[in-house]
């Protein structure tokens, strides 16, 4: 079987099955509760991708450095990356104020809690800051010279095709000093499918950041790989627990304190 990337698995996903929810968010602070079809999820991808290659001039092989927190909107930049070609670098958002030790250039995707500190990055070629509001509102006071995302992506295509260059050979993701290709990610993926026996029939809740490898198989390419959805809380409180679990059906969870699986996979309820 030919080797497939990321982008890949989307497509496949869209075309299978494109109505049912992929992403389900919450932020626990403020009670927001967002959800995404494949569909909806694609246009997102697609319109960002839009972004990264005309309105900010990256291409593939460009390093993307993502500091942003747990998010549908981070799922959204982790696939565009892979779409268009270019090498995602998720960063904890904590500790910020320290060199981000990335190759120059790059272009530098910051949530608005930290963009102060990020947006004076000399080393950045291009600065994109994200409210990440409920309301899909842009920056409350945007740096000069930053990127409003919210803004600024409305008016990109929610189509995207990538040029012939971008393979699943193609190097996707810089985590834990590693790179990835996008071939190896799906590799991956199916692997931890496997290992925690999802299927389409499931419903993953993670509390986990994408900023490592398993941070992004349980949050994103492991229910994609196996037709499975995700749930992704952001400031979790456990009080909540109980009833998210019993209201999005909950099949397996990742992440979760206490309740974590002993043997590192997603702890399944049914």
């Amino acid at each position: 079987m030919n080797a497939i990337g990321p982008a890949d698995l989307l497509r496949r996903r869209v075309a299978g099955d494109p109505t049912r929810p992929l992403v389900t968010f919450y932020d626990d602070a403020t009670g927001e509760r967002v959800e995404l079809s494949a569909r909806t999820f694609d246009n997102w991808v697609a319109k960002t991708a839009n972004l990264l290659v005309d309105g900010l001039g990256a291409e593939p092989g460009t390093r993307v450095v993502l500091v942003l927190p747990p998010h549908w909107q981070t799922a959204v930049w982790l696939m565009a990356c892979w779409t268009a070609g270019m090498v995602a670098v998720p960063r904890e958002m904590d500790g910020t104020a320290e060199p981000l030790d990335v190759p120059s250039p790059y272009v530098l995707v910051s949530a608005e809690e930290v963009l102060d500190r990020m947006a004076t990055d000399r080393d950045a070629e291009e600065v994109v800051g994200l409210s990440l509001h409920a309301l899909g509102g842009g920056l409350t006071a945007a740096p000069p010279g930053v990127v409003d995302y919210a803004v600024e992506v409305r008016g990109h295509g929610d189509r995207f095709v990538p040029g012939p260059e971008v393979t699943p050979e193609t190097p996707a993701l810089d985590v834990t000093k590693d790179t990835l290709t996008g071939a190896r990610l799906v590799e991956e993926a199916h692997e931890a499918a496997g290992k925690w026996h999802l299927d389409a029939r499931d419903r993953v809740l993670v509390d986990m950041a994408y900023t490592t490898l398993d941070g992004i198989l349980a949050g994103l390419l492991a229910p994609l790989a196996s037709g499975a959805s995700v749930i992704i809380q952001r400031n979790f409180a456990k009080p909540s627990l109980d009833r998210r679990l019993t209201m999005e059906h909950v099949t397996a969870v990742a992440g979760v304190p206490e309740w974590n699986d002993p043997t590192g996979s997603a702890r399944r309820l049914l």
